[in-house]
């Protein structure tokens, strides 16, 4: 079922990364006195009682500043109410209500999604409340007084934000066509590449850096099976602005990768593999997703018997946490390689929802633990008791030792590779779950 999203706005410096810290349960935000220091956007999944969502954290919001960073801000607290389910408008009982308040008010209200208003830094709530009352003007609904950094009233916060979850995300669940998300740096060519397998103009196209503003699904049929494409293009450039505007993409990517069953990560052949498109493969690697490293302009490279397998190594090397990717090279230009992409996502798709037999697991692992000795700490042995898989998409598996310190990330690696090398799995993650069970039992 696919993760809600919800985003919290609102002017500089109401305490939007203090809440975002709280909820996340970890310091993911940079707090500073400074407006506008939370630059980038930053997510990070929160599970409240029996639901877990992904909350993002905008830059503040100021309607009318010319200034390059806050207008900036601006276009990217859009993006996040284009692509939130819920949003959460957050203000300051201290700076009372504001010209500026009222203005995200109106561009809140406009995106007519749900939208749970919120007064922070009510310290005590019978010396504050009055002032909190103040908000109602706002003509958004009922504040809901809270305190970030006292961590107050956030149940009943978070209790409005869940009810207003929509069900669309079961409707998904029964539609259970394969679903794709093209990802990718602005330019990458992602559009390009879906008009190319519709065999017409959906998508607009242009050398303007993202000029998709939202994520748009398109339905594509191929040998009588439908495929839903989510195209996820980057944000239009502001004529200059030499800001990274490329981490404006990052939550939409996050939603729309939530979505997929497989992702394809776009790289522009000409450029190869820059830092963003690590981080933006790593989202979907994060999330257990299918993975296919389609490179892109494939058509405009030089290339001589042995660029190839440099490209290959080169990707690999700098996506090296992900070895189980596929990997593609396409022109959506020529159309070159691209009927071989539905071959491949039928085979990722096919390798997520694979189950393998409890008995053949433990088959694999005996043999693994006779080839290795599992490792050992001042003279305490690790034993593996027993292995099963629990979950498909992405396949997940639980091995049962006595000692769960034990258990190190290469010994782990080392029977997924024996899984592996019996099973394949291309192009999808495997996730491992180690559980301690005493001798006795």
């Amino acid at each position: 079922m696919r993760k809600q999203v919800v985003a919290v706005v609102g002017r500089p410096n109401v305490g939007k990364s203090t809440l975002f810290n709280a909820l996340a349960g970890e310091m993911i935000s940079i707090v500073k006195d400074t407006p506008g220091v939370t630059r980038d956007r930053i997510y990070a999944d929160v599970t409240w009682l029996d639901k877990t969502f992904t909350l993002v954290d905008t830059g503040g919001i100021e309607p009318d500043s010319n200034d390059v960073i806050l207008s900036q801000m601006r276009e990217q607290a859009e993006i996040a109410i284009n692509t939130a389910d819920v949003i959460i408008f957050m203000t300051d009982v201290r700076q009372g209500l504001v010209d500026s308040d009222s203005k995200v008010a109106d561009m809140l209200r406009r995106s007519h999604k749900p939208v749970i208003l919120v007064v922070n830094k009510v310290d005590n709530f019978d010396k504050f409340m009055p002032d909190v009352y103040e908000f109602y003007n706002l003509g958004i609904g009922e504040p809901y007084p809270i305190s970030a950094a006292s961590r107050l009233g956030l149940g009943d916060m978070l209790e409005a934000v869940c009810e207003n979850f929509n069900t669309q995300d079961v409707e998904d669940e029964e539609d259970d066509r394969p679903r794709v998300a093209i990802v990718g740096r602005p330019n990458v060519g992602k559009s390009s590449i879906i008009n190319k397998l519709l065999g017409e103009d959906r998508v607009i196209v242009s050398d303007i850096a993202g000029t998709t503003r939202d994520a748009v699904d398109t339905d594509v049929k191929r040998n009588g099976k439908e495929y839903v494409f989510i195209d996820t293009a980057g944000l239009r450039r502001k004529s200059k602005i030499k800001e990274e505007l490329e981490r404006y993409s990052i939550i939409r990517t996050v939603a729309a990768v939530e979505r997929a069953d497989v992702v394809l990560v776009v790289i522009d052949a000409t450029v190869g593999v820059a830092e963003q498109d690590a981080k933006i493969a790593g989202i979907a690697h994060e999330r257990g997703k299918g993975v296919i490293i389609v490179v892109n302009k494939w058509d405009a490279v030089e290339k001589n018997d042995k660029t190839i397998y440099e490209h290959t190594k080169k990707i690999k090397e700098i996506l090296s946490y992900m070895p189980y990717a596929e990997l593609l090279f396409v022109s959506a230009l020529s159309g070159q390689r691209l009927n071989k992409l539905f071959d491949m996502i039928d085979m990722v798709i096919e390798n997520q929802t694979l189950r393998i037999q409890t008995g053949v697991l433990n088959e694999i692992m005996a043999e693994a633990v006779a080839l290795q000795q599992p490792p050992s700490d001042k003279g305490k042995r690790l034993r593996l008791y027993y292995i099963t898989q629990v979950a498909v998409k992405p396949p997940t598996f639980v091995i049962f030792v006595n000692d769960k310190e034990l258990m190190h990330f290469s010994y782990t690696r080392y029977i997924e590779n024996k899984i592996r090398e019996a099973f394949g799995f291309k192009g999808t993650a495997l996730k491992f779950i180690i559980r301690e069970r005493k001798d006795k039992e």
